[in-house]
C-alpha cells in the first residue's frame, strides 16, 4: 500500500547501534548468512543441504558432503573472490541504503579505510544488487523522459566544441514510469526517445488495462493505453489527473546525486546508477533494517567481475 509522503513512521538505524549491530566479524558472517541461507547452508555448487561447518572455517567455513567441493556465503552472490572483510560490507550496505543521494566512492573509501578502487567496485556490486523490474505497473501510471550528463559550462573547451545543438545534446536519455498506486519506479537508459523506443517501454511496463500520463511529446501519440497528456511547451503542468509530477521528483533526486555526489556518471555505468536510485526510491518506506536486508537478498545469483564492469 503507497505510503502518505513523510517517512517518520520507518525505524531507522543510529550509528551506535549499528556499530553494537556489527561489533566482529563473526556477527557480521551470521547476518550475512541468516538472510541467503535462512534455513541453514546450502550448497552454491550443486544445491545440497548435506553440509559440514569446519571448526577453523579454513580453507572455507563449510564443506558440502555431496560434491565435496569448499564454499562460503559470499560463493553465489556479489560478494564472491572479494577479500573484504563482511563487516565493511554491511556498513558499506547501511551507507547506501541510508543515502537519498547515494555514496561516493571517495567517501566510501575515507569510511571503511579501503583504497578508492575498491571502493568504487563495491559500490558497483551492490548496485548490482537492486531489482531490476516488478510485474506491469496496474496504473494510473506517469511516465516521463529525462536525459543525464554533465552541464556544458563544467566541460573542457575541446568537448564543448565538438557538440552542436541544445539541451540534451551530449547527454543520455532515461526513461521512466511511476505507478501512482503503489508508487514504485521503473527506469531505464534508452539509445532513443522515438516512438518506436517510447511506446514499446510503456508497453512492456504497464498493464493493458492502465491509465497512463505523459506530457505531450509526439512518440507517446497512439499508444495502445488509456493515455493523457499535459502540455508543458505551453507552462501546463498540471490538467486534472494529468501530470508527471511524480515522476519528475524521482528525476530530481537522481540528478541531485549525479551533480552533488558524483559529479560526473560515465554512460556506460549509468545502468547501474539508475537501477540504485529506483530500488532506494520503491523500498524507502522499509524499516532501515529491512532495506538491508532486502538488498543482501538480492545479491544472491549475481556476480560483477571487474574485468567485465571495467570492460562495459
Amino acid at each position: 500500500m503507497h505510503r502518505a509522503p513523510g517517512k517518520s513512521f520507518r525505524k531507522g538505524i543510529s550509528l551506535p547501534e549499528l556499530m553494537d549491530m556489527f561489533p566482529d566479524e563473526e556477527t557480521a558472517r551470521k547476518w550475512f548468512e541468516t538472510i541467503i541461507w535462512p534455513d541453514g547452508p546450502v550448497c552454491p555448487h550443486c544445491g545440497s543441504v548435506h553440509v559440514s561447518e569446519r571448526k577453523n572455517h579454513k580453507p572455507q567455513p563449510y564443506r558440502c558432503k555431496t560434491c565435496r567441493k569448499d564454499f562460503s556465503v559470499r560463493h553465489g552472490t556479489i560478494l564472491q573472490e572479494s577479500r573484504l572483510p563482511l563487516r565493511k560490507w554491511a556498513l558499506a550496505i547501511y551507507m547506501v541504503c541510508t543515502s537519498l543521494k547515494s555514496v561516493s566512492s571517495m567517501k566510501l573509501h575515507r569510511d571503511l579505510k579501503v583504497t578508492q578502487k575498491t571502493a568504487w567496485f563495491m559500490m558497483h556490486r551492490i548496485r548490482e544488487a537492486f531489482p531490476q523490474g516488478f510485474n506491469p505497473f496496474e496504473g494510473p501510471v506517469e511516465v516521463d523522459e529525462t536525459y543525464v550528463g554533465g552541464k556544458r559550462k563544467n566541460m573542457s573547451n575541446s568537448r564543448r566544441k565538438k557538440m552542436t545543438g541544445r539541451g540534451s545534446v551530449g547527454k543520455t536519455a532515461v526513461v521512466g514510469a511511476k505507478d501512482r498506486k503503489t508508487g514504485k519506479v521503473m527506469a531505464r537508459v534508452v539509445g532513443s526517445t522515438d516512438r518506436e523506443t517510447l511506446q514499446g517501454f510503456v508497453e512492456e511496463v504497464t498493464d493493458g488495462d492502465a491509465k497512463v500520463y505523459t506530457d505531450e511529446a509526439a512518440a507517446y501519440k497512439g499508444m495502445d493505453r488509456d493515455h493523457e497528456s499535459v502540455n508543458h511547451s505551453v507552462r501546463e503542468f498540471v490538467n486534472d489527473m494529468a501530470h508527471t509530477n511524480g515522476l519528475e521528483s524521482f528525476w530530481a533526486t537522481l540528478k541531485r546525486g549525479y551533480h552533488g555526489t558524483f559529479h560526473h556518471v560515465s554512460e556506460a555505468h549509468l545502468k547501474r546508477y539508475i537501477a540504485e536510485f529506483s530500488g532506494r526510491h520503491n523500498d524507502r518506506n522499509s524499516d532501515t533494517i529491512d532495506m538491508m536486508t532486502h538488498l543482501v537478498a538480492g545479491m544472491v545469483g549475481k556476480r560483477l567481475t571487474f574485468e567485465v564492469l571495467t570492460n562495459g
